[in-house]
């Protein structure tokens, strides 16, 4: 088992096997047979301790040429570079994850094993090829552990051991105002592996400005007689002797320090173990910059959270004029009983306020029954709302109960229900008017105690003219009416809802983007978006699939000169213009109607007419609410 191979010296040209436990160093296992088996049993070549791995959970298998991982167990997960896969040909640098334990494949050739040479009293630096494996090493890690701190602790003990310094430092510059501020330390470390205590007493100020000034690495010999150091208050002060300094740089700029020294050897360092300290340098540079782009991100997403928190109602999101009234309609209707109708373009979430109506109702414990009046086939459509009972129609194998009984005790969502056939709006009326019901096939009256909440995209008061829709139902849906605002006019609404999609989906499908460009927010401001929420949520998510930016651009939302908005002819866009003034206006006054009159020269009656539109508000760009004085 590999506890008795792991410090063997091993053959030339033989792969390996690195197993990263929880707690200590990592294990190398040398695969030198056939058959390589992997698992929590202490039978297995490579036994891992570790309760999410199966007793026989895989085994490598090499033919001669390459080595295949192969399952043993078909309830056991196995990942290779984070991808479900039940046999795989493993190539170098594979990262292969059984249950929770990590593992590193290698084609490396493990040459010296043993602890590093003694000389003096002081550690030697190994050879280059030992640098070489534990930078790979360490890059391995990179990938199985999180903690910044952690990260930069491990990397500090393997340039100790490299170099034979005593101590080592990774600082940080803090900015301010855009000027270079006090390097400050991140993280330290002793020979003895563990934090120094005092940090202020083991580091050469002006050895680490001048590498933070030139960006340029240093490495001092005997820092008591150089010319450049010799004199330094903090060299006097600390005794030291030899010491290598390199910066950790972002982007071309200085942001930290690596600084290891040892006090007690003169002459310790030579420049090849300068250019390993300034390869470990840019691995902490890399480690920094993840952690700060993090931590950046997480403060826009808080940032983002926090603005949705003051323009979020429920599960919906918008804060022009428009949304602002039908929030305030939303609520006073709720506690009710009554009927609410639901209209707009398709597309603007008319579920979304049917459920909230719901929630927030007196009915919330019962259900909440959908019925979309457009997808059920014609001869369906009767036994789908009153159900049937056994035998009523050919199929009819048993008694069914339909979506008015479900929604007994709560909520009955008729969406578009502009498409029911003149038949079944009788069916319909007559079930409403005596909250009763009989199903197909049957005589007997149900009682159904629910509420409905009706929607369409279509005018409802044209298929009246028309004769296709009954004028006596329309009274009994239309109670109380939602007129909810196409996307085009709901102003700033739309870079809200977008950031908001965008910040949904991305964690969902776990993509790199991680916002708009700013031509992107310039081309979803002007784009009308017929489709409405629906069509720019599915832009988005089909950008998050394809994009490989970190910002989508206008490009991957199909956003280009096409998607502005059509030219209208004159006095339509004068109308236009003129009602979004009125209602910019009005926000400004925050929605105290006379007002807003008396500032614009014009009759409160001009008012009204723009913000209503056959009882409808007419939506805008504007937000806050709307009051009368």
């Amino acid at each position: 088992m590999y506890a008795c191979d792991a410090f063997a010296t091993l053959d030339s040209g033989m792969a390996i096997v690195r197993f990263f436990p929880a707690d200590g160093a990592p294990v190398i296992v040398p695969l030198h047979k056939p058959v390589t088996t992997l698992g929590r049993a202490l039978g297995n070549d490579i036994a891992i301790p570790d309760a999410s791995v199966a007793h026989h959970h895989a085994q490598i298998v090499f033919n001669g040429r390459d080595f295949q991982l192969e399952e043993l167990d078909r309830d056991a997960e196995i990942l290779i570079n984070g991808k479900k896969k039940r046999r795989a040909r493993l190539v170098h640098g594979d990262r292969l994850t059984l249950g929770r334990a990590q593992l590193g494949f290698s084609m490396f050739t493990e040459l010296d094993m043993s602890p590093p040479r003694e000389t003096g009293g002081a550690g030697q630096p190994e050879g280059d090829i030992a640098g070489l494996r534990r930078l790979h090493a360490f890059s391995e890690r990179l990938m199985t552990v999180s903690s910044v701190d952690e990260l930069l602790e491990a990397l500090l003990d393997d340039v100790i051991q490299l170099t034979g310094a005593a101590r080592g430092v990774v600082l940080l510059v803090d900015v301010a105002d855009g000027q270079s501020g006090t390097p400050r330390v991140r993280a330290s470390r002793n020979v003895q592996n563990s934090a120094i205590q005092d940090v202020s007493g083991a580091i050469s100020d002006s050895i680490v400005r001048q590498v933070i000034e030139t960006k340029r690495p240093i490495i001092v010999s005997d820092a008591l007689t150089d010319t450049t150091f010799g004199k330094s208050e903090s060299v006097i002060a600390l005794k030291l002797s030899s010491v290598m300094c390199a910066p950790l740089l972002s982007q071309g700029e200085t942001v930290g320090a690596l600084y290891v020294a040892n006090d007690e050897v003169k002459h310790l360092f030579e420049r090849k173990q300068l250019d390993l300290l300034t390869i470990f340098a840019g691995q902490a540079s890399l480690i920094l910059q993840n952690a700060m782009l993090l931590s950046a991100l997480r403060a826009d997403k808080e940032k983002l959270q926090g603005e949705l928190e003051d323009k979020r109602f429920g599960e919906i999101i918008g804060a022009c004029a428009s949304m602002m009234e039908v929030f305030r309609k939303l609520t006073k209707v709720a506690a009710t009983d009554i009927s609410v109708m639901i209209t707009g373009e398709t597309g603007t979430g008319k579920e979304l306020i049917a459920r909230e109506i719901h929630r927030r109702s007196n009915r919330a414990s019962g259900p909440f029954v959908t019925v979309n009046c457009g997808a059920i086939p014609e001869n369906l459509m009767e036994s789908e709302m009153f159900g049937h009972v056994k035998g009523a129609f050919t199929g009819a194998v048993a008694s069914r109960a339909g979506k008015f009984q479900q929604a007994d005790a709560g909520t009955l969502f008729l969406d578009e229900v502009g498409e029911l056939t003149p038949q079944l709006q009788v069916k319909l009326l007559r079930a409403i008017q005596e909250r009763v019901v009989y199903r197909v096939g049957d005589n007997r009256a149900e009682r159904c105690d629910i509420r409905i909440v009706a929607a369409t995209n279509r005018t409802l008061e044209d298929m009246i003219k028309t004769g296709e829709f009954r004028e006596d139902l329309y009274y009994r849906l239309n109670v109380v009416n939602l007129w909810l605002p196409p996307l085009r006019e709901r102003g700033d609404d739309v870079f809200i809802i977008a950031k908001a999609l965008l910040s949904k989906y991305a964690d969902e499908m776990n993509s790199s983007v991680r916002g708009f460009s700013p031509q992107a927010l310039s081309a979803i401001r002007k784009a009308t978006w017929p489709g409405n929420i629906r069509q720019l949520e599915n832009r988005i998510k089909k950008a998050l699939v394809l994009c490989d930016k970190t910002l989508l651009g206008p490009e991957d939302l199909d956003l280009g000169s096409d998607a502005e908005a059509p030219i209208v002819p004159l006095e339509k866009a004068k109308e236009d213009f003129q009602r979004a003034y009125v209602l910019e206006v009005l926000e400004r006054n925050n929605g105290n109607r006379t007002q807003t009159a008396r500032d614009l020269g014009v009759d409160p009656r001009t008012i009204f007419r723009y913000l209503e539109k056959e009882q409808h508000p007419i939506p805008s760009g504007a937000g806050g609410g709307i009051v009368e004085e």
